[in-house]
């Protein structure tokens, strides 16, 4: 993993502090129980593996170690999915194989995203939604099934017109708890070239299993930065592993812990760049795969919220879908129209504070007719990364690496 996600992810695990806040429910609940029902038991893990593969070759373009950054892997994966199930011939077959995937419209990603979100351990929400423009048909195929797979919602508005834009923020913000401003603006919007619009939300909130003690917190030295709010807990059993170069530490959330945080710590003779780069899908799940419950004597993390955004076009079209952007891009099964893409951008917020944590992330695609000692201690004093992760699909939902926790 290489540029710049660092310190985004870190944010995505803090603001769970603030917990007291009523979370969207979006529109995942419209997927379809029939069409998930009888899905293959482990399809959905399946599926999340892929989730993380596509995550960590996203965050292995933007993370360098030096910058924060923060990503949603399950977000993008449901963006472009939308996409997909839209393309044809050689566009579809650069998409499904940048995000691990066989089938152009496959419904086991609508399954994982309805086994993420049906929990009581954690607040999770993903929500999806289609604008295209008033005279743009969509083919009946491709409307429904975005509807019954992913519970999108699908409707037309005048891309050009500041309405529609400020509709769509609208919906960004509804769905991400207001955590999100919008991203009208970020796609170009309004914009009257501008024909469909595809939009993911995803919202996060959960509560520290071990929640820490604020009275605790207080100002610590963090490598390269200077002081920073420091949370502390004692005399605590987490999972844990040491692995070459590097530690993980596990935190769960809720009750049970299917939710958690993963800390990723390099030691003190590598740096984040250099564990990065050696970092990817496979080993993150051998690193979970051994974690083992252990005594924490000492955890010192730091406090922290951050906001990342950045254009994907570059980096899509060098993991492998460059026709998607291009004249020659196959979108027929979606509309007439056939318009290329012309923009995709995410959006990530993420909070973590003594209470726990709370994130959502934004992606949005436009599309175009013109193209555009003895003692254990684990201090995460330094630049780490995290990432935070459902236990039972073992599917990533945020990728992110910290330089400073001040934002």
């Amino acid at each position: 993993m290489k540029k710049t996600l660092t310190a985004a992810l870190a944010c995505a695990a803090l603001l769970l502090a603030a917990c007291g806040s009523p979370a969207p429910r979006g529109d995942a609940a419209r997927i379809d129980k029939k069409l998930v029902a009888d899905l293959k038991p482990g399809d959905a893990q399946t599926v999340g593996q892929a989730v993380d593969a596509f995550g960590f070759d996203l965050f292995g373009k933007l993370a360098d170690g030096k910058a924060n950054t923060i990503v949603s892997p399950l977000s993008m994966t449901a963006l472009l999915a939308m996409l997909l199930a839209g393309a044809d011939g050689g566009t579809a077959t650069e998409i499904a194989k940048v995000l691990h995937l066989n089938d152009r419209r496959d419904v086991r990603v609508g399954a994982l995203l309805r086994q993420l979100s049906d929990t009581d351990q954690v607040t999770l929400s993903v929500a999806d939604a289609l604008w295209a423009g008033p005279n743009v048909p969509l083919q009946t195929d491709y409307e429904e099934f975005l509807k019954k797979t992913f519970g999108a919602t699908v409707q037309n508005g005048d891309l050009g017109s500041p309405a529609t834009a400020a509709d769509i923020d609208k919906w960004a913000r509804k769905n991400t708890n207001k955590l999100i401003d919008g991203i009208a603006q970020d796609l170009g919007l309004p914009d009257s070239s501008a024909v469909l619009v595809l939009l993911n939300a995803v919202y996060f909130l959960g509560r520290w299993k071990t929640p820490f003690d604020p009275s605790l917190t207080r100002p610590e030295p963090f490598q390269q930065v200077g002081n920073v709010p420091m949370m502390h807990l004692n005399d605590e059993s987490f999972g844990y592993t040491q692995r070459d170069g590097y530690r993980m530490l596990r935190l769960p959330y809720g009750k049970h812990g299917r939710y958690a945080m993963e800390v990723m710590l390099p030691d003190d003779r590598h740096t984040l760049t250099d564990m990065l780069g050696h970092l990817d899908a496979t080993e993150w799940r051998s690193t979970v795969s051994a974690l083992q419950p252990t005594q924490i004597d000492e955890l010192a993390l730091p406090k922290f919220e951050l906001r990342w955004k950045g254009g994907l076009n570059d980096v899509l079209a060098r993991l492998g879908m460059p026709t998607a952007f291009g004249p020659n891009a196959d979108f027929r099964p979606m509309s007439t129209v056939n318009a290329p893409l012309s923009g995709v951008v995410q959006k990530t917020y993420v909070k973590v504070d003594e209470h726990g944590t709370e994130a959502a992330a934004v992606s949005g695609g436009v599309m175009a007719t013109s193209a555009r000692s003895n003692a254990l201690v684990f201090r995460a004093d330094h630049p780490f990364a995290f990432s935070i992760s459902d236990q039972q699909t073992g599917t990533i939902l945020f990728l992110g690496a910290v330089t400073d926790p001040r934002g």
